[in-house]
């Protein structure tokens, strides 16, 4: 079995769709589908059940991708470490961010990295479940919410920042300093849907205390949360230093006087990964820009 053929594998599982796979790989899909089969006629046993135009990955399948991945990623790492004995001029670095982050705090990072190391292709992707990317190789480092440890990953703390009660100028309690959490489990609020982080983080916080929020709009982005909060349809709770980079004149940030629900950020990149020269620079330069100690 070739390397070629794993990256074939690979991109199908990805894509779970032939047609897209090839394109992606720069191939043909009959090429594509006469590498797959061989690995199939190889291995003795299918690697897709194919259904109509749909595919899915076999159990056979998802056994290879997770070797067909270390493998790679093993190569990979050869190659960059190897790089790394010269000047490094090239390569390239896949960073996931919270979308958020990437939003108001992350990006002029990234541009100033781009301007020490130009040479280097950067790919950043906004994603909810950032661990999960890391975890599976799709980027190379990882900025998101600490939630739990994994001896795959190596975690570094960044800041930890509290949650704040955000409501429009023109909200009754707009001129009041600090609130309880009880009282701001009342009011209706705007929030993220479920499945994303801050929603569950915020919905744990809060019945632990015995509280259930009074959520009244869900909307997928912060554009469209704080939108609603400015229209005084409803309260948010979001965290203060995202809040407070708006400068928004028309919204008020109230302090959680007793439980303030809290979160923390941090870096992440797998044990085993190698880490070239500018991924090294770039893991410092968040480090020195956004950790508190």
């Amino acid at each position: 079995m070739e390397i070629r053929q794993l990256e074939y594998f690979v991109a199908v599982c990805e894509e779970l769709h032939f047609t897209k796979a090839a394109e992606r790989l720069g191939i043909t899909q009959p090429t594509l589908s006469i590498q797959i089969r061989t690995m199939e006629e190889e291995l003795g046993t299918l690697l897709f059940d194919r259904i109509g135009k749909k595919i899915t990955i076999t159990e056979a399948g998802f056994i290879l991708l997770r070797q067909a991945r270390s493998i790679l990623l093993k190569l990979q790492d050869a190659y960059d470490e190897i790089n790394g004995l010269r000047e490094y001029n090239g390569g390239n670095l896949v960073v996931g961010v919270m979308a958020a982050e990437l939003d108001y705090r992350i990006t002029p990072i990234l541009i100033d990295f781009h301007h020490q190391f130009p040479n280097i292709h950067l790919k950043i992707s906004s994603a909810i479940e950032v661990a999960d990317m890391v975890i599976n190789n799709v980027v190379d480092i990882g900025i998101t919410l600490i939630e739990f440890t994994d001896p795959r990953l190596i975690i570094t703390p960044l800041y930890t920042e509290e949650f704040v009660l955000v409501v429009s100028e023109e909200h009754d309690l707009a001129d009041q300093e600090s609130v309880s959490l009880e009282t701001v489990s009342a009011l209706p609020l705007i929030a993220y849907p479920k499945g994303f982080k801050a929603r569950e983080l915020i919905e744990t916080h809060c019945r632990e205390k015995g509280l259930n929020l009074n959520i009244i709009v869900e909307t997928s982005t912060a554009s469209s949360l704080y939108g609603f909060v400015k229209s005084d349809v409803g309260a948010c709770l979001q965290p203060y230093s995202l809040s407070n980079s708006l400068n928004d004149p028309t919204l008020r940030l109230i302090k959680i006087s007793d439980y303030p629900p809290t979160r923390q950020i941090g870096i992440i990149y797998r044990t085993d990964k190698f880490l070239g020269v500018a991924a090294k620079e770039f893991i410092r330069m968040v480090q020195d820009n956004l950790k508190v100690d």
